[in-house]
């Protein structure tokens, strides 16, 4: 693997080299870094297939399945349920492994890698929000946001930088309008303040990436669409790239790129 270089994603009207969410690549050969097209994909899959037990029966959910992300673009990926769209959303973060077919993260493949190597990846590369929030109950929502930074850090690496850390979660939680909230439980908060909180809880490591799956799903019309205003905010000022699962069409229209399943297949792309 070749060495690590920065780069700069679209043109938005903040450069990534002055904020927080700055991206690197890893460029795999000479083509990668020569070749403008190769460099603007941050996610790939090829012919990816999965399938499952149920009982006693084999499930193909995933059918050769390509797909591409396009560094700090929203691709969307819609489709009936069934369709397959979450089990590639858990693919391509490295939550469970195709059964055969190939995922990339800037040009270096990471399907096959060890299970440190994976929890590095989620770690330090990559945030995740899901529909159901999956909050810890006993924790505050400033506790919340810190967790994958203690994770991440271990203990005694995480209380050397506790300071800056609790800075950085208590300024996520500005982001998303929850600073005055940061001492409630998950119990004394809203869909969408829960929601908000996963959001910020996923944006600790300063990823380059953000994975959601269906996060407006569990939300009323009104508190979807400031979900979908705030991880369009992420987008537009940081150059933050993200992928989303949705099953609502007026939200996938929105998005900049959209890839279509049905039956475990790619169907269309816009």
């Amino acid at each position: 693997m070749n060495s690590v270089i920065p780069t700069t994603t679209v043109n938005k009207s903040k450069s990534l080299e002055q904020n927080r969410y700055r991206v690197v690549r890893v460029d795999s050969d000479e083509a990668a870094r020569t070749n403008p097209t190769l460099q603007q994909v941050i996610l790939q899959a090829s012919k990816v297939t999965k399938a499952y037990k149920r009982h006693n029966m084999k499930v193909d959910v995933l059918k050769g399945v390509d797909f591409q992300a396009e560094e700090g673009k929203i691709t969307a990926i819609v489709g009936q349920s069934g369709s397959g769209k979450s089990t590639l959303l858990h693919l391509l973060g490295t939550l469970d492994r195709p059964d055969s077919g190939e995922i990339y993260f800037n040009q270096q493949r990471i399907d096959n890698v060890s299970n440190r190597q994976r929890d590095q990846f989620r770690n330090t590369k990559l945030g995740m929000i899901f529909q159901f929030y999956h909050l810890l109950p006993e924790l505050t929502l400033l506790e919340n946001i810190l967790a994958p930074a203690l994770i991440g850090h271990g203990i005694w690496g995480y209380w050397s930088k506790r300071s800056a850390i609790v800075e950085r979660a208590k300024e996520l939680a500005r982001t998303v309008g929850l600073d005055h909230r940061l001492h409630h439980k998950p119990n004394q908060l809203s869909g969408g303040e829960m929601q908000r909180t996963a959001i910020a809880r996923a944006l600790i490591a300063s990823p380059t990436l953000l994975l959601a799956d269906e996060p407006t799903g569990n939300l009323d019309q009104e508190t979807g669409t400031s979900i979908l205003n705030i991880l369009r905010n992420l987008n537009e000022q940081h150059g933050l790239t993200i992928v989303m699962v949705t099953h609502d069409e007026s939200i996938a229209g929105q998005c900049d790129a959209l890839v279509r399943l049905k039956g475990g297949r790619v169907e269309k792309l816009k």
